[in-house]
């Protein structure tokens, strides 16, 4: 997994490099690796003029690097402070670069940066100058680059918030730095560590060895409950069971067993492998004591969604007193209703490792960019996320996809993780429904290519 990395964490792992070798190897590197990045943007070197624009601190020291590695590349290249950007001849050289190395800032943001606009692409050096490194946050209006060369590690910030809009493409430049403790915290999943966590079953393997509950869908809600549980078969459950307070569910997969009776529980309770309560629930007082059965009662890995977190609210204790894993989905709103009005805020790791450790849960914080945390300290960071998903119901598919990951036998970090993953990797689809779905999960699972 590539490893996130905060400013203050980078901060102690440029200590530690100074220990063993001087600044200046360590600038030598990152000139060397902006300088290759800027040529291949330019699509090479003849005639191409590059202008630097520098700063105080070591973010303007990586950009004179890269103007020195250019210029052995032969390539006409200049610096600009970055306090003359509004002079005569500051703008007289924007206008003629062909590529603008932004080192003005870099994660030092400490005020709004507003530069002069610009024709020419823009190549940001660790993050755009402006971007809050840990929240995204655009301070100012900073230059949106066509490519982010980011330094030994991405910074959480260039995939929250503005992030995604103002760095462009991501580029990380090895620069032979030892990340130490660095690494161990956050990652951004990839397509790889996906593939690497998708369970197969076991050559003997029967429908009971990965069979999941589903306490979901009331009147009129029915369609949550029909999303969830076929969203679990899709995702790789042998069995699923239904209990609803409903008295029918329309389009219920033939497959699906079903209590229509709204008990908690189903028959052979301690047979699932996993359970998920919540989605369509309602929130009834009576729907609320039902899921707080279903939380307090099933001693099974269990995915609470929806309706389910509600019933959460000033019941934390019930959360913390389960001895199996428990895994809560809420989304901003739902996030507020857990921890007493206030939401997520800009931090969006760190809010869901603080509602990890306050619920003794792992968290999966819904967003275009989603983030899933342990109540151990460890978080992941999911970028597949797409506008095509915010549509109704999509949620109640991801709880049925992770439940069945759950059932599977992956440890809740991982769910989580690799059904964030999926589950955005399956909604790139114009005028998705959320029915659509389950069939593209399954395909997504498989690697097979996405109609």
């Amino acid at each position: 997994m590539i490893p996130l990395v905060t400013p203050d964490q980078m901060a102690a792992v440029d200590r530690a490099a100074l220990r063993s070798e001087p600044l200046e190897r360590i600038l030598d590197r990152v000139g060397a690796a902006v300088a290759r990045s800027a040529v291949d943007l330019m699509r090479g070197t003849y005639g191409r003029r590059v202008v630097a624009v520098a700063g105080t601190g070591l973010n303007g020291d990586d950009a004179r690097h890269a103007v020195m590695a250019l210029h052995r590349r032969r390539v006409v290249a200049d610096v600009i402070e970055a306090s003359q950007l509004d002079t005569f001849d500051a703008r007289r050289l924007l206008d003629r670069a062909d590529l603008i190395l932004d080192g003005a800032v870099g994660t030092g943001v400490g005020r709004p940066w507003t530069p002069p606009a610009v024709a020419a692409p823009v190549l940001a050096i660790d993050v755009p100058s402006g971007l809050d490194p840990i929240t995204g946050t655009a301070h100012g209006e900073p230059w949106p680059a066509a490519r982010t060369v980011t330094l030994a590690a991405p910074k959480p910030g260039l995939y929250f918030g503005s992030g995604p809009d103002l760095a462009g493409e991501i580029q990380i430049a090895d620069i032979a730095l030892d990340l130490g403790p660095a690494k161990n915290s956050c990652h951004l999943m990839t397509e790889a560590d996906v593939r690497d966590r998708i369970p197969t079953r076991a050559r003997t393997a029967h429908k009971w060895n990965h069979a999941v509950l589903v306490v979901a869908g009331s009147p009129g809600m029915t369609g949550a409950a029909v999303l969830c549980c076929s969203a679990a078969l899709r995702g790789g459950a042998g069995y699923v069971h239904l209990d609803s307070p409903a008295t029918s569910v329309p389009g219920l997969p033939i497959e699906v067993v079903s209590s229509l009776a709204g008990r908690g529980s189903a028959p052979e309770t301690s047979r699932f492998s996993a359970a998920v309560v919540g989605p369509g629930l309602g929130r009834s007082t009576a729907a609320e004591e039902l899921a707080r059965a279903v939380i307090e009662g099933v001693d099974r890995p269990l995915v609470v969604d929806g309706d389910g977190l509600s019933a959460l609210v000033g019941h934390e204790r019930l959360a913390g007193a389960r001895t199996s894993p428990t895994v809560l989905t809420p989304h901003d709103g739902e996030f507020a209703r857990l921890t007493d009005g206030v939401g997520p805020g800009p931090d969006r790791v760190r809010a869901a490792l603080d509602l990890a450790d306050r619920y003794h849960a792992t968290v999966l914080l819904k967003g275009a960019t989603t983030v899933v945390a342990s109540p151990d300290g460890r978080s992941r960071v999911v970028t597949t996320g797409h506008a095509d998903l915010a549509t109704a119901g999509t949620g109640d598919v991801l709880a049925g996809v992770l439940a069945a990951l759950l059932a599977i036998g992956l440890e809740p970090l991982d769910a989580a993780s690799v059904a964030a993953w999926v589950h955005g990797e399956a909604g790139h689809k114009r005028g998705l429904l959320a029915s659509d779905l389950p069939d593209r999960i399954a395909a997504v699972l498989a690697g097979q290519p996405l109609g």
